[in-house]
């Protein structure tokens, strides 16, 4: 037996049970600890986590009841994504366990993603390939010559964070004037990146592309309602690579039945998969992709080699590198911390 547990639900939203850790166990290599795969239930792993040194959060929500339960030992809570909306961070805090994502991996593959679906809406890619499939040839240009140009046009950001500001840095080649609202981050910030600082009805109401990028916390969900949708233009196009849960999605489908914006690209929606009910299927002024904005050949290597060099780093007694509730430091037991470097410090 391992001197380390590491425990996690059996599979995973990526791979399959019994997939292998070998890109996990990179970083561990020298440290007596194992991966250990348990049940996929709540209680079920509750019980399999008694004696975990370390949670590898994936699969299933590790929720306060789970948390509760852990033994002191448990160093971590990691996870090999982004978004840790799947994670109880309030009840890990209140535990004194750390909680670690991967914010840097899939940045640039979320960013060309967003550009990918605005301009496939605005140069209207599915109907123009529908066209040409149907023998309706010498219909694509008409419909291409009611369009706006799209240099000149103004794309607006909800929320400024890593992918936001890697979206504006595409955007600037095509000519798009760029601004932004994110009541979290110093308007210098945005201004060193060519954007300008904005209230979410500016945003709004002068944008031609709306980009939505925040995260699913608890302050951003159902964020972007009715009357929100209301305040856009009707030629506007709704674009939403972050979290489908921050848009009220029977406002967004409304808006675009009733024709108060023009055109979605959605990766992501309220309720994925999406029931077959769901109207958003059947429009033709939408364009669809499966929560793929991530997906490289490059994901499943970089996110698990990150989960592991995380998990190498608490197991001997240091401080995580992607931690998002450093104040769990006045809960914890700091014993079982190594001093914190100038270089590693709980905000790295």
């Amino acid at each position: 037996m391992a001197k380390f547990k590491i425990a996690t639900p059996a599979g995973a939203s990526f791979t399959v049970a019994g997939g292998g850790y070998d890109y996990e166990m990179e970083p561990l290599e020298g440290i007596d600890a194992e991966i250990v795969e348990g049940p996929t239930d709540e209680d079920g792993f509750i019980k399999f986590a008694q004696d975990a040194d370390a949670i590898y959060a994936k699969g299933i929500p590790i929720s306060k009841k789970i948390i509760d339960s852990l033994p002191a030992k448990c160093r971590a809570i990691v996870l090999g994504s982004v978004g840790v909306d799947s994670v109880d961070v309030k009840a890990a805090t209140e535990r004194g366990i750390p909680v670690t994502n991967c914010p840097d991996t899939f940045i640039d593959e979320v960013a060309d993603h967003a550009m990918m679906l605005l301009l496939a809406a605005h140069r209207r890619t599915l109907e123009q390939d529908r066209m040409v499939r149907e023998g309706r040839w010498r219909e694509g240009r008409p419909a291409l010559l009611q369009i706006p140009r799209l240099m000149g046009q103004t794309l607006g950001l909800i929320a400024f964070g890593h992918v936001a500001r890697a979206v504006a840095k595409r955007a600037k080649p095509f000519g798009l004037r760029v601004m932004a609202y994110d009541p979290y981050i110093e308007e210098l910030v945005m201004i060193e990146h060519g954007v300008l600082p904005s209230t979410l009805e500016e945003v709004l109401s002068q944008s031609d592309f709306v980009s939505m990028h925040a995260p699913a916390t608890p302050e951003a969900e159902g964020m972007l309602m009715e009357k929100h949708f209301r305040q856009m233009k009707k030629t506007a196009i709704f674009i939403n690579t972050g979290r489908g849960p921050t848009v009220q999605e029977s406002g967004l489908i409304k808006a675009l039945q009733e024709g108060w914006i023009a055109h979605a690209g959605l990766d992501v929606l309220e309720i994925e998969p999406p029931g077959n009910n769901n109207p958003i299927l059947g429009m033709p002024n939408v364009t669809l992709s499966a929560h793929t904005a991530s997906a490289s050949s490059r994901f499943d290597p970089a996110r698990k080699r990150h989960v592991g060099r995380e998990l190498q780093l608490v197991l001997n007694g240091k401080w995580p590198m992607s931690c998002v509730n450093p104040a769990v430091l006045m809960k914890s037991d700091l014993r079982r911390w190594q001093p914190v470097s100038m270089e590693r410090g709980p905000n790295s």
